[in-house]
C-alpha cells in the first residue's frame, strides 16, 4: 500500500509503498477514505516530541483517519465490514497517511450519517480535546463562564460548539476578519487578539482552554476567578502528563522543571494549571458523533487536498491563521 513516511525528522514526509499493517484479535482494519491534518503532525515530523513521545524512525504520520471497515479482528465485537468509521488512533498506533490503517477497536466511533468521510476525519483529535478539557477535566456547568483561545481554529471552533451546547457563556480570541465566524459557532464575547488585550478585558472566568502557551498562558491566569482551572494544550506539560505518559525520570523531572514557572504562578494567583495532551477513546468519540448528528456540532473544513498532495497540505498547516482543519482525500 501507499503511505506517507517521515525518514528523518525536519525532512518532508515522502510517499513510499509499504507492508499493509497487522491486524490484531481487538484491531479494525480501515479503507482510509480521508484524513485530518493536526498541528501535532507538524510537531512530529520536526521533531519537538522525539524525547518527550520518541518514535522509532521511519514512521507513518497520521492522527485522524475517516474509511470503511475491509476487515476485523477474531475478537473484535462492535464493529464488521462495510462500516464507516472514524478515530484518533491511540498514540503509539498514528498511522493515518496511508491507504490502509489498522486501529483498535476501543478507539474508533461510526462516522455520523450527516456528514462526509472528509468532515468526519477533521472532527477525532480536536473534538476529543475539547471534550475531555471542557467536559472530562473541566466539567462545564450551565451558567459558568469560558475561555476559548483561537476560536477560528482546528480545536477553538469545535470547543466553542460543545462548550456553548454546555450552557457555558463562551468568550474566544480571533482576529477582526472571523469575529463573525466564530460568533455563529456560538461564542458571547470576542476579543480581536491584534487591537485588545484580553487580559485586561475579561475576569471571573472558570476555565481557559489555551492552544498558544507561552505569554497567553501567563496572561490567561489573571482572567480567572479564584479556584479556576487553565488547560494547556501546547504546553508545557506538567508533572501529572510526564506520570501518565510513563516516561523516565530524568525526562520527568525536566518536564517538571519546563512546567514550575507557570505552575508557581498559578498557585499565587489561586488558580489551577493543567497541560492535556488528549487521548484516544471511542466511547467518547461515539457521543460526539451523536451531537453531530443532533446538529449541535457542525465540522469545520476549510482546505481539502488529494491524498497525493499531503506534503504540501502540511506544509500550509506549518503557516496556520486558517478556519478549522485541513483534510486529504483519497479516492475510493
Amino acid at each position: 500500500m501507499r503511505a506517507f513516511v517521515l525518514e528523518r525528522y525536519r525532512q518532508p514526509i515522502e510517499l513510499r509503498e509499504i507492508p499493509e499493517p497487522e491486524v490484531g484479535d481487538r484491531d479494525v482494519l480501515i479503507r482510509v477514505e480521508a484524513v485530518g491534518l493536526n498541528q501535532l503532525d507538524e510537531k512530529i515530523r520536526i521533531g519537538e516530541f522525539a524525547q518527550k513521545l520518541p518514535y522509532s524512525l521511519p514512521v507513518v504520520l497520521g492522527n485522524d483517519v475517516a474509511g470503511t471497515v475491509i476487515r476485523v479482528g477474531r475478537l473484535v465485537e462492535s464493529f464488521r465490514p462495510g462500516d464507516r468509521v472514524f478515530a484518533r488512533p491511540d498514540q503509539g498506533r498514528m498511522g493515518a497517511f496511508a491507504e490502509r490503517a489498522a486501529v483498535a477497536e476501543a478507539d474508533l466511533a461510526l462516522i455520523p450519517t450527516r456528514i462526509t468521510a472528509a468532515e468526519a476525519a477533521s472532527l477525532p483529535l480536536v473534538a476529543l480535546t475539547a471534550w475531555q478539557a471542557l467536559v472530562e477535566r473541566g466539567r462545564i456547568e450551565p451558567g459558568q463562564k469560558v475561555l476559548i483561545h483561537a476560536g477560528a481554529g482546528g480545536v477553538g471552533s469545535i470547543a466553542i460548539q460543545l462548550a456553548k451546547h454546555l450552557g457555558a457563556t463562551v468568550a474566544t480570541t480571533a482576529s477582526a476578519a472571523n469575529a463573525a465566524f466564530v460568533r455563529a459557532l456560538g461564542a458571547d464575547v470576542v476579543i480581536d487578539y491584534r487591537a485588545e488585550d484580553f487580559a485586561e478585558v475579561l475576569s471571573g472566568y472558570d476555565l481557559v482552554l489555551d492552544s498558544l502557551g507561552g505569554e497567553n498562558l501567563e496572561r490567561s491566569l489573571r482572567v480567572l476567578r479564584p479556584g479556576g482551572l487553565a488547560i494547556g494544550i501546547s504546553g508545557p506539560p506538567d508533572p501529572a502528563f510526564a506520570k501518565r505518559m510513563g516516561l523516565n525520570a530524568v525526562v520527568r523531572l525536566a518536564i517538571a522543571a519546563m512546567s514550575r514557572r507557570i505552575r508557581r504562578q498559578a498557585k499565587r494567583l489561586g488558580v489551577d494549571y493543567e497541560f492535556l495532551f488528549m487521548r484516544a477513546e471511542g466511547r467518547q468519540l461515539a457521543r460526539i458523533a451523536s451531537l453531530v448528528d443532533d446538529g449541535v456540532i457542525t465540522p469545520v473544513v476549510s482546505k481539502t487536498y488529494p491524498f497525493e498532495e499531503l506534503p504540501a497540505a502540511l506544509a500550509d498547516l506549518a503557516v496556520g491563521g486558517g478556519r478549522g482543519k485541513i483534510v486529504a482525500t483519497l479516492e475510493v
